[in-house]
């Protein structure tokens, strides 16, 4: 789940006033507390330790400015259908949900904290102390690591027993192992070099260094206090991760976690303002060893070479609102969604410079991205979750860069996913009804929807298994599973049960970087990839 750009996607701002009074049950017995801290100890991974916003909208004097009190009361007493918000009615006094409501409306957005490389520094956990002694092979029974598949659980709090980065073998369908996490997993990342290690990384930017044979943390480390961006490089060496909070971002040894180098993320925006940014997303590339990282609000996309000194090559002027992307044509075009602009800019990442900037619909965002060949054109798929007159999924041909077709659906979009082996791309319907319980399915050649399926559940994040044989689809909220189905004929086959699943990333992905051109296709247009079938 990423940044959303405007307080009527993902969460009402009514519902969203719920997260911050979740864990004031357990401070019903004290006599006082610190609100502030205990907003920065519980809430802030959601709504920005700034006040400003993050996962969940800005709680703070502006926002709620003009807001009435018994309102918000009311909200908090009644919880939120279909969030992560319960009622309070019974668990808090009203003394303490007026006083919590009260600090919320006199509180302003905060200065952005500082995170430095030494607090970075401070915070590396080793749990597992001599590497050496683990497993020299799973510890469980899978016949490919590319089988694996990893979701992002929430837990009904955001935090908690149920926060855990959960792992399943795509053969069977059966979980192989969980790792918790403490607060909400946020994007599970893979080391394209050696199949044991996963990274995860949390919203409060807390990164783990995960042993997928053994199923254990070894190490983790917090890169900030929150932001979800995460890269690993292609020879698996280093991780990129940025923040929303503060701005900035941090190169870490991929094996001991140990920060290398700190970036400020500022720069010139396309208006001409000098501005401090939020981090948007990371990247490594199978085409060369570089980072490509987005400023958020500078609208800049810096690509960082991995060698000495980490040098950065700033290509301006790319939106006004930066977000997610993902990688096509073996790596080496970046398709990068701009919020403001409506558009998705494609960038040469040899020629570091802007190909084309396409009409991609309202808002949009196209989560892990969708890239497949369908008779002989590389077709890109990009979701859109803005509040239009007609709600669109863009296709794109990423071979000309034009427009193909806006594909009318049934609401709001977050992410899509196609692959070679599978004849639809699947995208998520996240609007604020009970379509959100729904995903709908593209016919790859026809580009007309053709199927929906209720996944029982708020519909979140499809993923193919690495064959293509599968799509595993969070059933999140409400629905607390993972539901499997067959990708041909659609009929559901299994289901994995979790506390708010959200965010689905293959193992097998990470050898060729989109959810769409399989090692096959790559190994043909392109010459091939490392670990690539050839």
């Amino acid at each position: 789940m990423m940044k959303t750009p405007t307080a009527n996607t993902h969460l009402t701002l009514l519902a969203a006033i719920t997260a911050v009074l979740l864990p004031l049950s357990a401070a019903a017995n004290e006599t006082a507390f610190n609100p502030h801290q205990l907003y920065e100890d519980n809430c802030a991974s959601c709504h920005g330790s700034d006040h400003g916003g993050y996962l969940a909208p800005a709680l703070n004097a502006d926002t709620l400015k003009g807001r009435s009190p018994t309102a918000l009361r009311t909200i908090v007493m009644a919880g939120s259908f279909d969030t992560l918000m319960p009622p309070f009615y019974g668990k808090l006094t009203d003394d303490e949900i007026r006083g919590v409501i009260k600090h919320l409306q006199t509180t302003p957005k905060l200065p952005n904290p500082a995170w430095t490389i030494d607090d970075m520094k401070k915070s590396l956990k080793v749990y597992v102390s001599d590497e050496s002694k683990l497993p020299e092979k799973p510890t469980y029974a899978i016949d490919n690591m590319d089988d694996v598949i990893g979701v992002a659980a929430r837990g009904k709090y955001g935090r908690g027993e149920g926060s855990r980065a959960i792992f399943i073998n795509s053969k069977t369908h059966q979980k192989i192992g969980e790792v918790p996490t403490g607060t909400a997993a946020h994007i599970i990342d893979y080391n394209p070099a050696n199949p044991r290690w996963a990274y995860v990384k949390t919203d409060t930017a807390e990164i783990f260094k995960v042993d997928l044979y053994s199923m254990q943390a070894v190490r983790s480390i917090k890169t900030g206090y929150n932001g979800p961006g995460m890269g690993v490089s292609r020879d698996g060496k280093y991780i990129m991760a940025g923040s929303f909070v503060p701005h900035n971002a941090v190169i870490l040894n991929a094996d001991t976690l140990e920060p290398l180098k700190t970036f400020e993320l500022e720069g010139i925006d396309p208006d001409g303002k000098q501005v401090s940014s939020d981090s948007g997303m990371i990247i490594g590339t199978p085409f060369a060893d570089i980072f490509a990282i987005a400023l958020e609000n500078a609208g800049q996309v810096w690509v960082v070479d991995l060698t000495e000194g980490f040098p950065v090559t700033r290509i301006t002027d790319v939106g006004r609102h930066l977000h997610d992307a993902f990688l096509t044509h073996g790596g080496q075009k970046l398709m990068i969604a701009s919020y403001d602009d409506s558009i998705v800019a494609a960038i040469d990442l040899k020629e570091r410079k802007i190909i084309k900037k396409l009409e991609a619909g309202c808002v949009p965002h196209v989560g892990g991205g969708s890239a497949v060949v369908v008779d002989g054109r590389t077709l890109g798929f990009g979701t859109n979750f803005g509040d239009c007159d007609k709600t669109v999924v863009s296709v794109w041909d990423l071979d000309k860069m034009e427009v193909v077709k806006q594909v009318p659906v049934a609401g709001g979009t977050e992410s899509p996913a196609a692959h070679a082996n599978a004849p639809y791309v699947a995208v998520d319907i996240i609007s604020k009804d009970r379509r959100a319980r729904t995903i709908q399915l593209i016919d790859k050649k026809s580009l007309e929807v053709v199927k929906t399926l209720d996944v029982g559940g708020h519909a979140y994040f499809p993923e193919y298994s690495a064959d293509g044989k599968f799509l595993y689809v969070s059933a999140g909220y409400n629905g607390d599973e993972v539901v499997v189905y067959d990708s041909t004929s659609l009929e559901k086959v299994a289901s994995v049960g979790m506390e708010s699943p959200a965010g689905i990333f293959s193992h097998g992905r990470v050898r060729y970087m989109t959810r769409g051109l399989s090692p096959d296709d790559l190994a043909a247009r392109d010459g091939g990839l490392p670990g690539a079938k050839k």
